[in-house]
């Protein structure tokens, strides 16, 4: 075999060092591309219905956010009643006189049948209690579920046991029949049975109680989670080395649990939204004259024969936020878990 010409060994040289520099480009790119957040982000982006979801739950929270600066330039407020300063709204039978539930240039989505209060500011304010509520429950519940189900998974023996037996006994509960039976319980501790109950204390007994029987379904998920994960390699190493229980459940276990910790948070909100809308309409949550989601629809129902229109805007907008939210968490769930992808 003839050696190489000069020209030649230097076209060599040459690319040699090209595919070095390729490969050390091309390597550091990987390395960044293969970072998971990264690569879940990339997945998210690439799903239009999840990105055009969360545009929707972006949108719902900022209305609830800014609900009362809304409210003030739209000037008007949800508790007034409009139709004792101007009975010309109202016909002889107490419905909106005007046309669709009185929508017009002053009242953007009508006016409340009987009462006259407006339906626009009605809705937003009930928007913001309605996603306060869910939010607050939803952090809580996660809360507890993280820390017990980490804590069971990672002692096991008779601790995994007992808090085993607790969340079966938690989910063999019918919640929505509990809930209308323990709720005038929870008020009852607090204010006397002839006492009105101050909005403050249903809205924060409604997050305990949610939040009180669902960690139940998340420390399941994550005491199995920390089961498998405590018996591997890098979870003795951390062991072997001296770390301490607080370590590595910090630095070990906690970052390979983000994922599940995510995806059920996302399902459990909305879940929320709708159980606590649910309580309102059944009277045992949140009930007139504050508003809410839950007090609107059930207000509605009276008089959806008559006049659907104040009953349709809180339908509606319930519909499509719960839809939007249950989209996002089928999207964040295949972008965080693309095995999980059907």
């Amino acid at each position: 075999m003839t050696p190489p010409t000069p020209s030649a060994a230097a076209a060599l040289e040459v690319t040699d060092e090209t595919v070095e520099k390729s490969t050390a480009s091309d390597g550091s790119k990987g390395s960044e591309g293969r970072s998971p957040g990264r690569l879940a982000w990339k997945r998210f982006k690439r799903d239009k219905t999840g990105v055009i979801s969360a545009y929707v739950v972006i949108f719902f929270f900022v209305i609830a956010i800014v609900a009362p600066l809304i409210a003030k330039l739209y000037g008007k407020n949800p508790y007034t009643t409009y139709a004792s300063e101007n009975p010309d709204l109202l016909d002889a039978f107490s419905y909106p006189a005007g046309p669709n539930g009185g929508i017009s240039s002053q009242f953007w989505f009508g006016i409340e049948p009987q009462l006259g209060r407006d339906v626009f500011t009605f809705l937003l304010y009930g928007i913001r209690t309605s996603l306060g509520i869910a939010t607050a429950a939803t952090l809580l519940t996660t809360l507890l579920g993280v820390v017990i189900g980490v804590t069971a998974g990672y002692l096991g023996g008779r601790t995994d046991y007992l808090v085993s037996r607790v969340i079966d006994i938690l989910l063999s509960f019918p919640s929505t029949l509990f809930f209308i039976a323990f709720m005038p319980v929870v008020y009852g501790l607090f204010v006397a049975d002839d006492d009105n109950i101050p909005t403050w204390l249903r809205a924060t007994s409604l997050i305990l109680v949610l939040s009180a029987f669902g960690w139940a379904s998340i420390a399941r998920l994550l005491r199995g989670q920390v089961l498998g994960l405590r018996e591997r390699e890098f979870v003795e190493a951390a062991k072997v080395t001296g770390a301490s229980p607080r370590r590595i459940v910090f630095k070990e276990l906690l970052p390979n649990l983000w994922t599940p910790i995510i995806i059920q948070s996302t399902l459990l909100l909305p879940a929320f939204v709708t159980a606590e809308a649910g309580l309102a309409f059944l009277g045992v949550g949140i009930i007139d004259p504050t508003p809410d989601w839950g007090v609107m629809i059930q207000r509605g129902a009276q008089f959806y024969s008559q006049d659907i229109t104040f009953m349709l805007f809180p339908g509606l907008s319930m519909v499509i936020f719960v839809l939007a939210f249950n989209l996002l968490g089928d999207s964040v769930r295949d972008a965080l878990d693309p095995k999980s992808k059907r």
